[in-house]
C-alpha cells in the first residue's frame, strides 16, 4: 500500500485558483477525509490524486514515485464516484470484472477476485443481475466491489454515500469502516457531511476557500478548533458566538456581550491578562449551555442569565432551543424533558470551561 503526498500544489481553472498551495500528506494504510463546503477544493483535490486533473503548480507523490505527469490507468489507485458509473448493459459480476479485463488479467484470476470481493460486501447473490435491478446501497456495494477488485495502492472516494437515504447512508459508514479494517489500505474521502468525516476519518482536513483550514483527528478538531472557520463547521448544532470585550473588574475577568455579562473562568486568568480591552469572539457550543434545572442537577455552580424561546427542534432524545436575548442569537442543546414553547423565557448556564475565544479579525483561536 502506499502513503500520498500533496506538495506545493496549486490549481487554476483560468484566473480563478481553486487550490492555494495545498501540502498534505496521507498515511499508509490512513482513512482521510476531505471535508467542507461547496467549492472548496476537496474534489479537485481528489481528482489531481487521480490524475483526472492536472496541477497548475505542485507535485503528486504515491509511495515513493512522483506521479506528477503519470496517467490515471497508470498510477494504481481506484476511484468510487458519486453516481457510481456503473454500466447499464453489463451485469454485477462483468461491471466488477471490466477493469480487470481491460488489463489482460487471467480469466481464473479475475473470477476469484470478484468472488472475494462480493464476499466481503456481501453481494455474491446479485452478480447475474443489472443496474436497474439493484437499489441504491446494492449499487454502491458493485461500485466498491468493482474497486476491491483491482487491489489498488490507494482507493479514492468522491461522496460515494450522498445519493443514498438518511438510514442507508448510517449503514454504509459501518460498512466502509469495517472494509477499511478488512483491506487495511489507503482511503481518501471527500464529503461535505461533517458527520460523515467524524465518524469515518482517522483524520480529517477541514478545507475552506482552497485552503486546508485544519488536520487532524475527529476528536482534536472537534474539541481544539483551529480557527472560526472550523468551530462553526465542525458540530452540529453549530457552535455559538458572542462578539465582546474581555474586561478586568477587580480581580475577576468578564466577557461583556450585548445580551450578557459573562464571568470568565479563573484559571485562565494569564491569558485574559494579554488580551484584556480587545474585542473578541466567545464561542461556546450549544451542548455546554444548559438549562436551569440541568445545571442545578449538576451542581454546576454558574451564573443563570434569561433568554426568550423564538423556536424549539424536538428530535425524541434531545431538543434544540433557539433562543435570542435582544440581537444576540444562540442555540442550547438540552434534554428531551426541557420542552418550552416559543415565547417562553427561561433560565440558562453557560459552561465557560469549555468556551473559546477568537481574535475577531484573524479569526484564529487565541484561548
Amino acid at each position: 500500500m502506499a502513503k500520498v503526498i500533496l506538495k506545493d500544489v496549486v490549481k487554476r481553472f483560468d484566473k480563478n485558483e481553486i487550490l492555494k498551495r495545498i501540502n498534505l500528506e496521507v498515511k499508509d494504510h490512513e482513512f482521510l477525509v476531505l471535508v467542507g463546503p461547496s467549492g472548496c477544493g476537496k474534489t479537485t483535490s481528489l481528482r489531481i490524486i487521480a490524475g483526472l486533473e492536472d496541477a497548475t503548480e505542485g507535485r503528486v507523490y504515491i509511495g515513493d514515485q512522483d506521479v506528477t505527469d503519470v496517467l490515471p490507468k497508470d498510477r494504481n489507485i481506484a476511484m468510487v464516484f458519486q453516481n457510481y458509473a456503473l454500466y447499464p448493459h453489463l451485469n454485477v459480476y462483468e461491471n466488477m470484472a471490466f477493469g480487470l479485463q481491460l488489463r489482460k488479467v487471467p480469466k481464473q484470476e479475475i473470477q476469484q477476485r470478484v468472488e472475494t470481493a462480493s464476499e466481503i460486501l456481501d453481494i455474491k447473490d446479485l452478480l447475474k443481475r443489472k443496474p436497474r435491478q439493484l437499489s441504491g446501497g446494492q449499487r454502491q456495494r458493485v461500485a466498491l466491489g468493482r474497486a476491491i477488485v483491482r487491489n489498488p495502492d490507494v482507493f479514492l472516494m468522491d461522496e460515494p454515500l450522498s445519493n443514498l437515504d438518511a438510514k442507508l447512508r448510517v449503514q454504509m459508514r459501518g460498512e466502509l469502516k469495517k472494509l477499511h479494517a478488512r483491506l487495511n489500505t489507503t482511503m481518501i474521502y471527500v464529503t461535505h457531511d461533517q458527520v460523515e468525516a467524524m465518524t469515518l476519518g482517522d483524520r480529517i482536513v477541514i478545507m475552506n476557500g482552497g485552503l486546508i483550514q485544519q488536520i487532524d483527528k475527529p476528536i482534536e478538531v472537534y474539541d481544539n478548533p483551529a480557527n472560526m472557520f472550523v468551530a462553526g463547521f465542525i458540530g452540529s448544532p453549530a457552535m455559538n458566538f458572542f462578539d465582546g470585550l474581555v474586561q478586568k473588574e477587580k480581580d475577576k475577568f468578564v466577557f461583556e456581550t450585548q445580551a450578557y455579562k459573562l464571568y470568565l473562568p479563573d484559571h485562565l486568568y494569564d491569558e485574559f491578562e494579554k488580551i484584556k480591552g480587545n474585542n473578541c469572539l466567545l464561542g461556546i457550543r450549544p451542548e455546554d449551555v444548559l438549562d436551569k434545572k440541568t445545571a442545578e442537577l449538576q451542581k454546576k455552580n454558574f451564573n443563570l442569565h434569561p433568554a426568550t424561546v423564538e423556536f424549539n427542534e424536538v428530535l425524541g432524545s434531545e431538543n434544540f432551543l433557539h433562543m435570542k436575548v435582544g440581537e444576540v442569537a444562540f442555540t442550547a442543546k438540552v434534554d428531551s424533558h426541557i420542552n418550552p414553547k416559543a415565547g417562553d423565557s427561561i433560565e440558562v448556564a453557560f459552561d465557560l470551561r469549555k468556551m473559546h475565544i477568537f481574535d475577531k479579525k484573524s479569526q484564529r483561536v487565541v484561548i
